[in-house]
């Protein structure tokens, strides 16, 4: 594999696009505005600028990495590209849309992943002609630095998709883990559990920063729960939360804390404000 595809120029995405150009690869960025699009560029330069005060990165080897990713909304350039990844937000109707997309524009040989934390892999393929080139490629925010890739099997994915995805993933520096498409796959089927407890922690009267503090001190986690679901976005956590729930039951019924800190415009990071408060992104 030489040549990558993203969707999406958002948190995920341009960790992705970011990630496997690091690692050498061209890499095509697509999203729907150039607003958008220069908003994933200045994420992925003030992350390699973090990494050069670090010395984890020298200023040439930034500017080769920053030379090999194309911001584009021409999805013309996906005719090429050995896998392309869709990293959009967590709305089966919006993946399939991507995925259509994929289909018209790629070649006969590209795999085609979707970054999904919850949602089938097997429902998302029914939008190809090509399901057995369909994949789950789920990684963790944020993905230059969480290791773990989740590499989830559908229905009628074949052996071949599956293997060349695992190559792939290790060659970006990643550890991936093959799972079946079942509900919540590993990762989030356990971490929102845990998510999903520490909000029920402050609907009964824990402040959040004391919620995290345990969390960090006695679990031994580098970061608290309230704060990661801020990282992400609480409207994410409520999809990904209601998705779970729909196929898993009541036992991942989201906190009713989360749906009103929604209704509130209080979604973390992004906004502004969540468990915590933030300078609006």
């Amino acid at each position: 594999m030489k040549k990558v595809a993203v969707i999406g120029a958002g948190t995920m995405g341009n960790g992705i696009v970011q990630v496997c150009a690091t690692s050498g690869y061209q890499v095509t960025m697509i999203d729907v505005s150039e607003d958008f699009l220069k908003k994933g560029m200045s994420a992925i330069e003030f992350s390699l600028s973090r990494m050069i005060k670090k010395n984890k990165l020298s200023e040439d080897q930034a500017k080769s990495i920053l030379e090999r990713i194309n911001p584009t909304l021409d999805y013309g350039f996906l005719k090429d590209v050995d896998i392309a990844i869709e990293a959009v937000p967590e709305e089966l109707d919006l993946k399939k849309r991507i995925f259509a997309k994929f289909d018209e524009f790629c070649s006969k040989d590209t795999i085609m992943g979707s970054n999904t934390s919850s949602l089938p892999i097997t429902a998302i393929a029914t939008a190809t002609e090509r399901t057995d080139m369909v994949i789950g490629t789920h990684f963790i925010n944020p993905v230059p630095v969480m290791k773990g890739v989740e590499v989830i099997k559908g229905y009628l994915t074949s052996k071949q998709t599956v293997d060349k995805t695992v190559e792939f993933i290790k060659s970006i520096g990643k550890i991936p883990g093959v799972v079946p498409d079942f509900p919540g796959f590993v990762a989030t089927r356990i971490f929102n559990v845990y998510l999903n407890e520490a909000v029920k922690c402050v609907l009964l009267g824990v402040k959040p920063e004391d919620v995290d503090n345990l969390m960090v001190h006695c679990s031994n986690v580098p970061i608290g729960p309230l704060k990661v679901i801020d990282l992400i976005g609480l409207d994410v956590h409520l999809n990904v939360q209601n998705s779970l729930e729909s196929e898993l039951g009541d036992a991942y019924k989201v906190c009713p804390l989360t749906k009103q800190m929604v209704r509130a415009g209080m979604l973390g990071v992004k906004s502004g404000k969540g468990f915590y408060d933030y300078e609006k992104t």
